[in-house]
């Protein structure tokens, strides 16, 4: 069943990098950006999470909570944040399950090679806890801009 906006978004519980719990539920009230990336210290992924860090300042203005998921273990999670300066959390979902609830975990193919990972998509949460948009296979070094330009 595809996600939609509308929809309520998928509730979660999810670690990070620190060993802080981040529950969804406890977010209500807040939006939310919440987005998936395959792996730290590439160079998508860090463009993407450098623009969320650069762009951040302008997140807390409208009182959004940004936070990034990934299958990466907290050891690397922290070594990520750490080097670049992340100011936001990178949650820790090692077996894909709530990428898999956001429709972002899954088959994927690179230089001709087929596996299993994260797809970069990107889900903006509504303050009752419904999704109010979606962006699927982003570009990431303009990605925090093109949201905060969606945002009202």
């Amino acid at each position: 069943m595809a996600l939609n906006v509308g929809d309520p978004a998928p509730l979660f519980s999810l670690p990070d990098g620190k060993g802080n719990i981040v529950n969804l539920a406890d977010l209500k009230g807040n939006r939310v950006v919440l987005y998936f990336y395959p792996r730290d210290n590439t160079p998508g992924c860090t463009k993407e999470a450098c623009s969320f860090r650069d762009a951040y300042a302008q997140f807390q203005a409208k009182d959004v909570v940004v936070l990034g998921v990934s299958t990466d273990d907290a050891k690397s999670h922290e070594k990520f944040a750490t080097k670049f300066e992340l100011p936001f959390p990178l949650l820790i979902d090692e077996d894909g399950q709530v990428a898999t609830a956001y429709e972002s975990y899954g088959l994927k193919k690179f230089m001709g090679k087929e596996y299993i990972g994260i797809s970069r998509n990107t889900f903006v949460i509504a303050t009752d806890g419904t999704i109010e948009q979606i962006y699927k296979k982003v570009k990431p070094e303009a990605h925090a801009e093109e949201i905060l330009a969606a945002l009202t």
